[in-house]
């Protein structure tokens, strides 16, 4: 008998928390929508000999039904040499809110990735990695926090802001 208590409690205490978990859960809408997003970004790899390089990115994507996003293309550019021959890898990459609070909401970025083929600087091969990224709902300011992440293969996200330029601005929602 007291197993059957037991296991009528913890069955209760998993739905409890399975609606709490519900209850917490977040998205991002528009759903169904499209986005852009440019700023820049800086990196650390073999290929810059571990030194920052900064570059502009362009960040095109969709937001699904279910409040899921695909970044769908990625574009780097800039005036250093190195911002014109990364090969970006993985995408669509998937980003996905976390978390809500007040404006600010945090999220994760997977399946980030880029190559830089071995000619002049040495080969890079950066990803596939997860990003945390926190996003504020009335700027529209995508960015990487905390800074200096790991991407493997000894390269570094160290920086990342990008601005989502698409109305009406995506938002997390609850």
């Amino acid at each position: 008998m007291k197993s059957l208590k037991t296991l009528v409690s913890l069955s209760a205490l998993a739905v409890c928390m399975g609606a709490a978990s519900m209850a917490n859960a977040v998205s991002i809408a528009p759903v169904s929508s499209t986005f852009s997003a440019s700023g820049s970004l800086t990196v650390k790899s073999p290929s810059s000999f571990q030194l920052p390089i900064t570059c502009n990115v362009k960040f095109d994507g969709t937001v699904n039904g279910t409040g899921i996003a695909s970044i769908n293309t990625v574009t780097v550019s800039g005036s250093n040499n190195l911002c014109k021959l990364p090969k970006i890898t993985g995408v669509p990459w998937t980003l996905t809110a976390t978390t809500l609070s007040g404006s600010a909401g945090t999220g994760n970025v997977t399946n980030v990735g880029y190559t830089i083929p071995g000619s002049v600087f040495p080969a890079s091969n950066c990803g596939p990695a997860t990003v945390a990224v926190s996003y504020n709902n009335g700027t529209g300011v995508l960015t990487a926090t905390p800074a200096n992440q790991p991407l493997g293969s000894s390269c570094t996200l160290q920086s990342l802001s990008v601005t989502v330029t698409t109305s009406p601005l995506l938002q997390i929602v609850p």
